[in-house]
Order: structure tokens, then sequence, then C-alpha cells
């Protein structure tokens, strides 16, 4: 069993940055890909981003893109997710997944989820 733990959370306003953290632990797969999710108050949590193992195929939800950055040290376990010019519709929980497979249309199906961190933008 994987265990992932989020960090890198916090409340900040409009345009500012935040860099989440995860880190893996228990039965880890190299091979695997990570990456993040969300999820809004009252919404379905959404696919944000994935990084196969060797960093070679990155995929982000459309609503990210350019301004959100994912990153992945294999030998920490650890993935990251650079967020830049944050908005309020940013605001949501963030967790990490790991144990992925990347699927035809270059996003991912994750097996394990973190608990998440939560991620909160103001106008």
């Amino acid at each position: 069993q994987v265990h992932l733990n989020e960090s890198g959370g916090g409340s900040v306003q409009t345009g500012d940055s935040l860099r989440l953290s995860c880190t893996a632990s228990g039965r880890t797969f190299n091979h695997y890909a990570m990456g993040w999710g969300r999820q809004a108050p009252g919404k379905e949590r959404e696919f944000v981003a994935s990084i196969n193992w060797d960093g070679s195929r990155i995929a982000y939800s459309d609503s990210v893109k350019g301004r959100f950055t994912i990153s992945r040290d294999i030998i920490k376990d650890m993935v990251f997710l650079q967020m830049n010019s944050l908005k309020p519709e940013d605001t949501a929980i963030y967790y990490c997944a790991a144990e992925g497979i990347i699927t035809a249309t270059g996003g991912a199906d994750f097996g394990s989820w973190g608990q998440g961190t939560q991620v909160t933008v103001s106008s």
C-alpha cells in the first residue's frame, strides 16, 4: 500500500504562487505515473496534472495549463506542483495521486490518493 503525504497548501491572493509537495512511502513503484487532482466545494474531484516515471509524458487540465508545473523526484519518491498566477477558481482541496497508468487521452488513472491539502485563493 502506498501512503501519500501532501504539504504546501495555504491561503493566498489572486496572482500569487504556491508549491505543493507530496511524499510517497510504503509500497512505491517508480514506474507508475504520479499526479494531482483537486476537489472544489460542491464539485467532484477533477484531474489537474500527471507525470510519468521519467518525466517524458506530462499532462495538464486545460484550466491550469500554462500556470501550473508538475515535476517529480524519483529518488526521493516525491512529486511537486508549482502553481503560479493563482485564481479564485483554483480554490480546492488538492490531492496527490500515485500508482497511475497513463491513458490514451494523455492523463492518468490513479490507484492511490492522499488526504489532501487545502488551497484557498481570494480576490
